[in-house]
């Protein structure tokens, strides 16, 4: 374990031009914020600026990747849909019913590698970054294994779960060339925490955005000109996934920006891993808490009367949402990496403007998304199928969803702080209290006892957010950033590891 004088002279080898005027600029924020002789309303729009800048250029190619990666997914169940009805049901639900799960699980035990490199990044202690890196891809490839036999048993877990046989069959098949997609998860999203850490997301976007093009002309050629239905578009979904992850790893390996944190393939990655596995475990609880939530609730509207329009209006409706929660995402990672950056160096005025800031951004956003969703409401299912009856069912649903909108301009920042902070474990403990708890009861109460079907599951849902929303309000603003930057040390003492050789 290296010393502080040991750091202090390595630290100027270490770091890159980039990573300097980051640094300096960080600085810049916690000094703006600091200085008594400014007036309250100098440091506040002085910091605001600084804050701005520091954020967009970590948000703005993040939201654009988040937005991207999941209109492959949005894109896929489009051509599934036009397919029929039927394809529509089972797409959705094997979208949102199965592979949510897969997604949540891994993207969850992912974060870990959020938590600790972006704070030892911002401690400058930059070779641990492809240690997290590869303990972290290691843990998620064996999750995927157990995740495989999930997927292969998918048409009896969703007929134990009362699905219908004929969406169950479909949906089967739709899930059956999503098994690739799996083990792309568990390289893509090591890789992605890492590069954020480091402030380099503009060219994960470039990566994304080509990645689209290629999936939209081979899902075309897959579905419509060979005929391989539902099949067909899944397995071009996990090669397009597929693509992303070779692309960003050699990016890695061949880029100089990465050439102080990637030092190759080390022993040292084996480590440690019962211990990372807790940290991991803790993010997933996290996020797939709130990720199964949803899917329950999609679960659960195929168990109303009229199964495939309940589905057909709800999984349209979520898919909307769902696009719109990746610009919350884009800004829950760069809230995480902001506020693990200044944790890690030490700064704790800038730690707790920037979730001021970030919240602040992403909640006007979604309010100007709910606002076009409501403007488009009569038309906005036409893009998924030419149903009169679904378009009728998602206009009534668009009032819930501008709601829904609105809501995850908040609560995915706070959590994506709540990563930064390495709170995992208590927001795991809020997910479950407020889905479990009040969120699915009050949704099946008002979709089957009061006969509200998908508008009372919905509303359900809205309710178990608003009430975490509330929670994570008050515990982010109430926060002690100085302990917390405390707290971020000792963390960074105990997950730095003692230097093995690395494998050549």
């Amino acid at each position: 374990m290296m010393g502080s004088s040991q750091e202090s002279i390595q630290q100027p080898l270490l770091q890159s031009q980039t990573s300097n005027t980051k640094s300096e600029t960080s600085s810049e924020l916690e000094d703006t914020l600091s200085d008594a002789r400014l007036s309250l309303f100098e440091r506040f729009r002085k910091g605001t600026w600084i804050e701005s800048k520091l954020l967009f250029h970590l948000a703005a190619p993040a939201v654009i990747v988040y937005m991207i990666n999941y209109l492959m997914s949005m894109s896929t169940q489009i051509f599934s849909g036009h397919l029929g009805n039927l394809e529509l049901a089972a797409a959705s639900l094997g979208n949102t019913g199965i592979q949510v799960f897969a997604y949540g699980l891994m993207l969850g035990m992912g974060s870990a590698v959020e938590t600790l490199c972006g704070q030892a990044f911002g401690a400058h202690k930059y070779d641990m970054l492809g240690i997290y890196l590869q303990r972290s891809a290691i843990l998620l490839t064996l999750t995927g294994i157990l995740l495989t036999i999930i997927y292969i048993l998918s048409k009896p877990i969703l007929l134990l779960l009362g699905e219908s046989p004929d969406i169950a069959s479909a949906a089967a098949i739709f899930v059956y060339g999503l098994i690739p997609q799996i083990f792309a998860y568990a390289i893509n999203f090591p890789i992605q925490k890492f590069l954020q850490a480091q402030s380099i997301v503009a060219p994960s976007a470039y990566i994304s955005t080509a990645t689209l093009i290629i999936h939209l002309l081979l899902s075309w050629l897959a579905v419509y000109k060979i005929g391989l239905g539902l099949l067909g578009a899944s397995l071009v979904l996990s090669l397009s996934w597929w693509i992303v992850v070779v692309a960003q790893f050699v990016y890695i390996v061949k880029s100089d920006k990465c050439r102080h944190t990637w030092k190759g393939f080390s022993v040292q990655a084996f480590t440690g891993l019962p211990s990372f596995f807790k940290l991991s475990a803790a993010s997933a609880v996290m996020l797939c808490l709130e990720t199964w939530y949803f899917q329950i609730l999609v679960l659960l509207a195929g168990l109303l009367e009229n199964p495939e329009l309940a589905l057909d209006s709800l999984s349209i409706c979520m898919t909307i949402s769902g696009w719109v929660f990746m610009i919350s995402v884009g800004f829950n990672a760069a809230a995480s990496v902001r506020v693990g950056n200044e944790l890690g160096a030490g700064h704790p005025k800038s730690a707790s403007f920037s979730v001021v800031i970030v919240t602040v951004f992403s909640a006007i956003i979604s309010v100007a998304a709910a606002i076009i969703v409501l403007a488009l409401r009569h038309v906005l299912s036409y893009a998924f199928t030419g149903g009169e009856v679904v378009a009728e069912a998602v206009s009534d649903l668009c009032p819930l969803l501008a709601l829904t909108l609105i809501l995850n301009g908040i609560q995915p920042v706070l959590s994506g702080v709540a990563v930064g902070c390495g709170w995992q474990a208590f927001v795991a403990y809020v997910n479950v209290g407020c889905y479990y708890v009040v969120g699915i009861p009050l949704g099946s109460l008002l979709g089957f006892y009061f006969k509200l079907g998908a508008k009372g599951i919905w509303s359900g849902m809205i309710g178990g957010t608003a009430m975490q929303t509330l929670i994570l309000v008050w515990v982010t603003f109430r926060t002690d950033w100085k302990k917390e930057v405390e707290e971020a040390r000792k963390r960074l003492v105990t997950w730095e590891d003692k230097k093995e050789p690395l494998l050549k």
